[in-house]
């Protein structure tokens, strides 16, 4: 097989991405639909990106900004250039190619069709499809299934070539009872198949231009015929609901987790461990039951996360510890101890070998190397110094009801337990913070501050209150 980052001069892609996704019951387009961490299109548009094409084209329905603006995310993000084309009335596949194809630069001349909600494709899948002789003009991806409702058939002639696909609900009782169905997915050679596809029509109980009647087409033509590429099943099914939206990402995370367990991860358990499929993790890291790793999630190495932990867009470093978690857009150096129970907010930079304990919360913060916030505790818009000590019940009082003010507390510092630092204030280099204290000044470095009423007793009053 042709290795999938091979470089293919005068080749490109067209994804069909401008079906109405119906069965979703739902205002955001088909294609847009995400799972495992990424959208159906993106799964599409990320098997196409290792096999080396000069372009992507992706064909949309009008008024379909959503899809063009995750399609310009992905040209801004990869050295494939990713377009799009409108097509401007819903009348089948075979005029989205058609659009599509009068599109494209003159220098291209081998094109790779492929639906834009078939989110298990794998690049070398495709790279199969390429790798049909190029002078065959087209090559066709089939799969035979137990159970083919719902499949345009292929048609073979008496010698095994293929002469056609019939879609279900034009085909008689015999054609239904054959098992190798069309996968919607071609390489074709535009200069022989592009003519045929400009002529194809609309006569069949949908009143669209089917792309399969191309296969046809090409036969009678005596032009050549299709040339089948067996695929895997799963790989080419298509997503129409949320129903197999869920079943597709139950296979991209397994993928996912065998991947990176083959590359030295422990996963506990697999069945209960959700990884999106841009998610890194190093070796001999641990993951533990209840795990959510999603976005752009890095890990590195001997780190340690879960059980019940929920990571969206964060990098954690080496030698990690984090355990029953949620943070978003937080970054934990080597070293790092968080939880039980911890929420870091965005913004959350963790020094090495810092410690953010139970039931603290921490948002837009600089937490400094070996510092500790150990439990019931709130750090927001605040800095925290190398090795200072934030006990129990500590808050930065960061909002005054308009705006939102920064603490900062120095390196070696102590805040003693339930006290109030009213920001914005400073708490300086090897300051001590009485428990108790409400801080609206700022304390100078070596200083001890105690900020809070001077405790009355009355003697017997409260007898009688309790009872």
């Amino acid at each position: 097989m042709t290795e999938p980052h091979a470089h293919r001069p005068g080749t490109a892609a067209v994804v069909l991405a401008a079906g109405r996704g119906t069965r979703f019951r739902s205002a955001t387009s088909k294609v847009l639909h995400r799972v495992a961490g990424r959208s159906l299109l993106g799964h599409v548009l990320g098997a196409l990106e290792p096999l080396g094409l000069e372009r992507v084209l992706v064909v949309v329905a009008p008024g379909a900004d959503d899809v063009a603006a995750e399609v310009a995310a992905w040209d801004a993000r990869t050295a494939m250039p990713v377009s799009t084309v409108v097509q401007p009335e819903p009348r089948g596949t075979g005029d989205a190619l058609d659009v599509a194809l009068r599109a494209l630069p003159d220098d291209v001349t081998r094109v790779l069709v492929t639906p834009g909600d078939t989110p298990l494709l794998r690049p070398e899948t495709l790279a199969g499809l390429l790798a049909v002789d190029p002078a065959e003009p087209l090559a066709m991806m089939t799969v035979e299934l137990d159970d083919p409702t719902g499949y345009g058939r292929v048609l073979h002639d008496a010698d095994g070539a293929v002469i056609g696909v019939v879609e279900e609900r034009d085909a008689d009782a015999d054609q239904r009872r054959l098992r190798e169905v069309n996968a919607g997915m071609y390489a074709l050679d535009r200069r022989i198949v592009a003519p045929l596809v400009a002529a194809l029509g609309a006569d069949n109980a949908q009143g669209e231009r089917y792309l399969t009647d191309v296969v046809g087409a090409l036969a009678a033509s005596g032009a050549g015929h299709g040339v089948p590429v067996r695929a895997p099943a799963v790989e080419v099914a298509g997503v129409n609901d949320r129903v197999q939206l869920a079943d597709a990402g139950a296979v991209l995370r397994r993928r996912h987790l065998e991947g990176l367990m083959r590359a030295g991860v422990s996963v506990v358990d697999p069945a209960h461990t959700y990884v999106d499929v841009d998610v890194t993790v190093g070796a001999e890291s641990v993951l533990l039951p209840g795990t959510i790793l999603e976005g752009t999630t890095r890990v590195g190495s001997r780190t340690t996360v879960g059980p019940a932990t929920h990571l969206t867009d964060c990098v954690v470093g080496d030698d990690v510890q984090v355990h029953s978690t949620r943070a978003v857009g937080a970054e934990l150096g080597d070293g790092v101890e968080v939880g039980p129970f911890a929420h870091l907010r965005a913004g959350t930079r963790l020094g090495p070998a810092a410690r953010v304990g139970a039931f603290v919360q921490t948002k837009n913060a600089e937490v400094g190397a070996g510092a500790k916030v150990p439990h019931l505790a709130y750090v927001g818009d605040a800095d925290v110094g190398a090795g200072a000590n934030v006990a129990c019940g500590v808050v930065t009082v960061n909002y005054d009801g308009r705006a939102k003010h920064r603490t900062s507390i120095g390196e070696g510092a102590f805040v003693g337990c339930g006290t109030m630092l009213v920001a914005p204030v400073t708490v300086g280099d090897g300051a001590f913070v009485g428990a108790g204290s409400t801080i609206t000044d700022d304390v100078p470095a070596e200083a001890l501050a105690i900020a809070r009423a001077r405790q009355v007793t009355k003697e017997g009053r409260a007898a009688g209150r309790l009872g």
